[in-house]
Order: C-alpha cells, then sequence, then structure tokens
C-alpha cells in the first residue's frame, strides 16, 4: 500500500496507491492544509467499489512525507509534487483515464496545476472547497515580513465540518500538524498572484465543488474561479448549508456520489 517515492528535487513523499483489478480510470487525490491522505479513506473505498483507482500522496512537510513541516519556499512545489505523482499514475496505467480531485489547499494546488500544465492527458480535474482567490483571507491575511520558517497555530480545527466527530477527531489525528509555517502562506500567496493572470487559460474539463457556509475558504472563490476559467466542460455545484469539508460532512454520501458520477460520464 503506502510507499515512499522519490519527487522531481529527491524529496521524499509518502505515497498511498491502491488500484482494483480491471479498474475504469484512476484517481490522484490532493489533500488541504495540515492534514494527510489517509483522511481520504472513505472517499477511496467508494471510488475503488466503483472500479477506479486512487493514488494519494501526502505532500511534503506533511504527513509522513519528509520535508520541514507544514513548509514551501514556492507554490511550484506543491505542482510538481503532484506532477509527479500524475505522471506516474498516467505511465502505471497508460490504457485508462486519469483524473484529478484536491481540497481546500489541494484544491488551489489543482487549480493552478491545470494552468500550469495545460496540455496534461488528464481526462477531468475535480475541486472541494478550493482556495483560488482568498476571499476569506484565511492565508493573505497573514502578515507579511516574517521569518517563513514561523510557526502559527492551526487554528482551522472548529470551521473543517459541521460534524462533531469529524471536528473531534481532527485535533487528535497524530497525522495532522498543529501548526503551519508563514513560509507556506507566502508560497501560496505568490501562487495567487501568478493564478490571477493564468486562471483565464485553464481549460480542463472540471467540477467545482463548494460548501456554502465554508468559513475558512469563501465560496466566492469557486464563483469567481467558475467565471474565469476557460473550460467548454465545467459545472460547480454549491452545497447548501455545508462548512469546508464537504467530503465529510453529514451528507458526504452525495457529495462524493456528486464527483463519482461526474467522473463516470467522462470515462
Amino acid at each position: 500500500m503506502g510507499e515512499m517515492i522519490s519527487s522531481f528535487d529527491g524529496m521524499k513523499l509518502y505515497l498511498n496507491k491502491e488500484v482494483p483489478d480491471n479498474a475504469r480510470a484512476v484517481l490522484v487525490i490532493v489533500h488541504g492544509l495540515c492534514e494527510h491522505q489517509g483522511r481520504y479513506d472513505y472517499l477511496a473505498d467508494l471510488f475503488h467499489k466503483a472500479g477506479i483507482g486512487t493514488y494519494r500522496f501526502d505532500h511534503r512537510g506533511h504527513g509522513r512525507s519528509d520535508g520541514e513541516r507544514t513548509y514551501y519556499s514556492d507554490f511550484n512545489e506543491l505542482l510538481d509534487d503532484t506532477n509527479v505523482v500524475v505522471d506516474m499514475a498516467a505511465a502505471e496505467n497508460p490504457d485508462i483515464p486519469v483524473f484529478l480531485m484536491g481540497h481546500s489547499m489541494g484544491g488551489f494546488t489543482v487549480s493552478l496545476y491545470g494552468a500550469k500544465y495545460p496540455d496534461k492527458k488528464l481526462r477531468g480535474i475535480v475541486t472541494s472547497g478550493a482556495l483560488t482567490h482568498d476571499n476569506a483571507g484565511l492565508i493573505t491575511g497573514v502578515p507579511k515580513g516574517l521569518d517563513p520558517h514561523t510557526q502559527l497555530p492551526n487554528e482551522l480545527g472548529g470551521g473543517v465540518c459541521s460534524v462533531a466527530e469529524v471536528v473531534d477527531w481532527y485535533g487528535k489525528d497524530p497525522h495532522n500538524t498543529k501548526t503551519f509555517t508563514t513560509g507556506l502562506c507566502y508560497a501560496i500567496c505568490g501562487g495567487l498572484d501568478w493564478f490571477k493572470e493564468k486562471e483565464k487559460e485553464f481549460n480542463y474539463p472540471v467540477l467545482m465543488l463548494h460548501g456554502e457556509k465554508d468559513g475558512l475558504v469563501s465560496v466566492k472563490d469557486t464563483y469567481e474561479f467558475f467565471d474565469h476559467a476557460a473550460s467548454e466542460d465545467k459545472q460547480m455545484k454549491i452545497y447548501g448549508g455545508l462548512f469546508h469539508e464537504i467530503f465529510n460532512e453529514y451528507c458526504k454520501d452525495e457529495v462524493i456520489g456528486d464527483a463519482l458520477r461526474w467522473i463516470e460520464n467522462r470515462i
């Protein structure tokens, strides 16, 4: 199941690869800030049952991957780590389509990825609560000019989900991090600035999902990205009353089912 792979610069990343026999497609899943790939076990299992394999990795500095905890020097590290896994998924499954999905900071990653790598053979991209403009000021509100290795407290917990058990376990999960660095924030700010010019060039088939009551990443981010993306095949679904982690909310089966059906319709 789990293995360590080398990224583009030699950084060791933890990869969890699960591909059922006779898989119809594979999905690369990109997790969010301060969390790890294991928080997507439930979602991945539903995809496996539908005959779709998954490739999940821990971002550098997250989970079981190497690297200074939650630190990035440049937003491209996020995109290029993802690219290593996308290339691996495509090379190892040459006869079936590859999809890409990202939540929150992972949604930021897959959105920018689509603009940076327009010629990848991806069949489609799914975003969940994607940080594409930071209308809520979650990251851009961090004071500038601090040492990039400064650790900030992770106070996301209460806002991640309306389900109490999810919030409770979020705080106890040993693979989640209690802090994140200012350097990560500065790197993401650089990516947001870059994306302002580039999002109009995003043209992959895309499904954008967001919780209407998301207090961490404003639903406006998804409205704006949907408006600007050049994709001919683009769909958006906003879930009334849901918080940030829509794949963990009380109606998670509906949300995951929407993503699964969208992918199945494009295999």
